[in-house]
């Protein structure tokens, strides 16, 4: 992949989670799938959010990307409290702020590479900035060759590179990515995590990775651990020589922390 960088995002703000509650009803029942969580990621920070399957870690990262509403709290992003906004202007907002890169890629299978990449500047009515963002984001993400391939001509790696790219064009102030390796082999999820550490460092982009393999968060400049729908603790990365280590005290931290069935 080329070296060559892209121009840093234009809003510079951090994501502050204020006393955050989501509750989803099941049946007769109602579950807090996030429960009073306060959480502040710096501007140009990798953070990556780590928990088992039901940990609240995903809807946390909806609830980021103002995908879904809290019944508590406020979540305000690039300066905006996303809880204010009407749904147009949330979509709106998304679109120019927020890139979302997830698990199963999410590519239109009959649009090539690079058109799959350009559509939100379409759909936001931007067309016009695409000749100048393309060809370097393009040549940074090693796609150059593969601009006009569909998503069925494309590596798995190669297609995440595209929902990457497609998560970047518009310059986005947050790039959140749920599980982002989960349907890659392990050499090209360790070449996405590489990829996503390197556009923060050279960027400062401010990123956000929900997952549950320790050889993913590893990547990051620190950790959220969740359980329960609550954050039980954060760590440095930096502590730790390896995705071993990390994952030893990973499971050391939620392994000492009674579960509600437990403490019920």
């Amino acid at each position: 992949m080329s070296t060559s960088t892209l121009s840093a995002p234009a809003v510079r703000s951090p994501v502050r989670a204020e006393h955050v509650t989501k509750r989803f009803r099941q049946g007769e029942a109602v579950v807090e799938a996030i429960k009073d969580v306060s959480l502040t990621i710096d501007d140009g920070e990798f953070v990556a959010v780590m928990g088992a399957s039901g940990s609240g870690k995903s809807t946390l990262l909806h609830a980021m990307a103002g995908l879904t509403r809290l019944d508590e709290g406020r979540m305000v992003v690039a300066d905006t409290d996303l809880s204010g906004l009407s749904d147009a202007k949330l979509t709106r907002f998304r679109r120019r702020k927020i890139g979302l890169v997830f698990q199963s890629f999410n590519l239109i299978p009959t649009l090539t590479a690079e058109e799959n990449i350009t559509l939100p500047l379409l759909t936001d009515g931007r067309g016009d900035r695409i000749k100048e963002h393309l060809d370097p984001l393009l040549d940074r993400l090693g796609l150059t060759a593969r601009r006009r391939h569909r998503p069925d001509a494309l590596s798995g790696g190669e297609q995440q590179r595209v929902a990457i790219a497609r998560s970047l064009i518009t310059d986005p102030a947050l790039v959140l990515a749920d599980e982002p390796t989960g349907s890659l082999d392990s050499v090209s999820g360790q070449n996405i995590c590489r990829l996503l550490r390197e556009l923060c460092e050279e960027q400062r982009r401010t990123i956000v990775v929900v997952t549950h393999e320790p050889a993913v968060a590893v990547w990051a400049g620190r950790v959220v651990v969740m359980k329960d729908g609550h954050v039980l603790t954060e760590f440095r990365t930096s502590d730790f020589g390896d995705a071993q280590s990390l994952a030893l005290h990973y499971q050391n931290v939620v392994k000492a922390t009674p579960t509600a069935k437990e403490q019920a």
